[in-house]
């Protein structure tokens, strides 16, 4: 007895010794700051001006910087110790940085990035990678890791970083906060150490829309503007295919919000690949790519090899001297850089920059300077930690897909959270052309209360998703539809019209709108069915009658054309069309 009684003391404190050994794990897992900073210090900002003067615009903020930017005294560590170890004391301040504690904010730390910036996990073997607040047990995305955690977990207002191929997108999307992503060359690159100098442009983040607002309003130093309402919100129909959640779980939101704030009338859908296919004839030149050239988007990932391509050229003919000198240890996606990639020909790289302008006036001239162009942000969830997925070369291909788009073009970007899809952050992003920043956060200041509205409605109105999503893509549908009716696109028109109709088939709309594709096609049998089947479903189809008795007629039905166009006028006697047609024909056969 004594014996069993001593056993059963030898378990418990083994499981209590073991509950304690797993605690301290835990509190290692996730620090205090989340893992997000590198180094603590402090910028203080100037005295307030004395009144009738305004404070400075930053007052009261602060603000987290990633490692790749010069503090005067501090070693810019650019995610690495051997470059810490080799490199010397930044002699001055970065003027971004100095930009924003002059202008009121405080800065508060150096945070983490990935390995010499280059990866988009946000992991980093050197200094630990990041807790995602968002999602404990995923990446947070990079590079701009530490300062994404450090704005999502609130130990800054708003953090800055490098945007390159996705450096501030991706881990804004990941940790569930805005992003934003300056045009190319507005904000000028001095003061951090680059990446890829033709694509890398200054970011920052926060959960605020009016603190995102204000902080690119100083760095932008852009001239007072009249807010302007975009005329167009374009949605990306071939980005939205790619998205490994719901499509109308962004989509639809976006959609509802953009009617109610500005009308369903600036509303455009327009396929990408398409588009750029025959705006970017250089793109087709391009032998660089090892991506898969059967993909059902290769324009869109034969432009992200492009921009991985380019990113790879300037990275090595920046930073490989150094790293033949120092041979440091490398995370194996840079290592790929001089491994299997390919031979980087001088033709090559001119051809990669002529892309890049043509991709920029393709994507000024689509939206011109009061459209958006809406898009994922990126395609699915974040990734675990540790996965073996963000080593390879089809994660990177299949991220830069949707991130190319403004990489290449230089445009801005902004990425918003729309809340979480099986408990994980999703995002859309929303483009303005080359220089039209200020545009585009004033757009999102004004449409990020009704666009967390929605995705809050629709996260909490799972019971009636599956129906209502396919009402609202049969509806999507119904307006591809009448675009390309317009467009006087007959045959496009009728196959988006029976894709509203196999969604949700008890629609009048869907067929009357289809009988008047068919109409103008000369296929009037088609025509006259589906006018038959619109009145079955609602009897009071003025338009149904008419077109129906103008298929009939064609046909030779005269008869039964009349009828057709009396009962229009008996349910609207004031219809001209249903009345000259009604007396023509009976004037013929009298």
């Amino acid at each position: 007895m004594a014996s069993s009684s001593a056993n059963l003391w030898v378990l418990l404190g083994l499981g209590f010794a073991g509950i304690l050994l797993m605690t301290r794990k835990l509190k290692k897992v996730i620090k205090e700051d989340f893992g997000a900073f590198v180094q603590r210090l402090q910028l203080l900002p100037p005295p307030q001006p004395p009144p009738p003067k305004a404070p400075h615009p930053l007052t009261g903020l602060n603000f987290a910087v990633s490692d790749v930017f010069d503090i005067d005294g501090y070693v810019t560590g650019f995610g690495h110790p051997e470059w810490t170890r080799t490199h010397e004391a930044a002699s001055r301040t970065s003027p971004i940085v100095s930009a924003l504690v002059e202008g009121g904010a405080t800065c508060v730390g150096k945070t983490v990035v990935d390995e010499m910036a280059y990866g988009i996990s946000g992991e980093n073997g050197h200094y630990g990678t990041p807790t995602n607040p968002a999602a404990p047990s995923c990446v947070p995305g990079g590079s701009s890791s530490g300062s994404a955690v450090a704005v999502a977990a609130d130990f800054a207002d708003f953090s800055l970083g490098v945007d390159t191929v996705g450096g501030i997108r991706v881990p804004s999307a990941f940790c569930g906060i805005l992003g934003f992503r300056s045009s190319h060359g507005l904000v000028a690159n001095a003061g951090f150490v680059p990446v890829s100098t033709s694509l890398d442009t200054i970011g920052w983040f926060a959960k605020d829309p009016n603190v995102l607002r204000r902080v690119g309003h100083l760095l932008l130093q852009v001239p007072f503007a009249v807010h302007r309402t975009p005329r167009q919100m374009i949605l990306a129909d071939d980005c939205f295919q790619l998205l490994k959640v719901p499509t109308d779980r962004i989509c639809q939101v976006v959609i509802k919000a953009t009617e109610k704030l500005y009308g369903r009338q600036i509303l455009k859908h327009e396929k990408l690949e398409e588009y750029f296919n025959a705006k970017v004839p250089c793109l087709k030149t391009f032998n660089g790519s090892k991506s898969n050239g059967g993909s059902k988007y290769s324009f869109l990932r034969t432009l992200a090899d492009v921009t991985l391509f380019l990113k790879r050229h300037e990275f090595g003919s920046t930073h490989e001297a150094w790293m033949d000198t120092t041979k440091p240890t490398l995370d194996p996606l840079i290592l790929t850089i001089f491994g299997d990639g390919p031979e980087q020909a001088d033709a090559e790289i001119e051809n990669c920059k002529l892309i890049r302008d043509e991709m920029r006036s393709a994507v000024n001239s689509l939206l011109k300077d009061d459209g958006i162009l809406v898009i994922p942000t990126i395609s699915g969830p974040p990734p675990k930690l540790g996965a073996k997925e963000l080593q390879s070369w089809e994660y990177q291909i299949e991220a830069s897909t949707l991130l190319s788009i403004a990489s290449m073009s230089g445009c801005c970007q902004a990425s918003v959270p729309l809340g979480t899809y099986d408990k994980y952050p999703i995002s859309v992003s929303f483009i303005a052309r080359n220089g039209g920043d200020r545009f585009l956060l004033d757009t999102v200041h004004t449409m990020y209360s009704t666009l967390q509205e929605e995705a809050d409605f629709a996260s909490k109105n799972k019971s009636t998703k599956s129906a209502a999503s396919r009402e609202d893509t049969a509806e999507i549908a119904k307006e591809k539809g009448n675009q390309a009716f317009k467009d006087k696109q007959w045959q496009k028109a009728i196959s988006f019209y029976t894709e509203a109709i196999k969604l949700s088939s008890s629609n009048a709309t869907y067929y009357n709108n289809r009988a008047a594709a068919f109409l103008e096609l000369g296929s009037f049998l088609q025509a006259e069915a589906d006018c038959t089947k619109a009145i079955s479903l609602d009897k009071k189809n003025v338009k149904a009658y008419l077109r129906r008795g103008t298929a009939q007629e064609m046909l030779g039905y005269y008869k039964e054309a009349i009828e057709d166009f009396s009962y229009a006028l008996v349910l609207e006697p004031n219809n001209k069309r249903a009345a000259q047609s009604a007396d023509r024909l009976r004037k013929l056969f009298r």
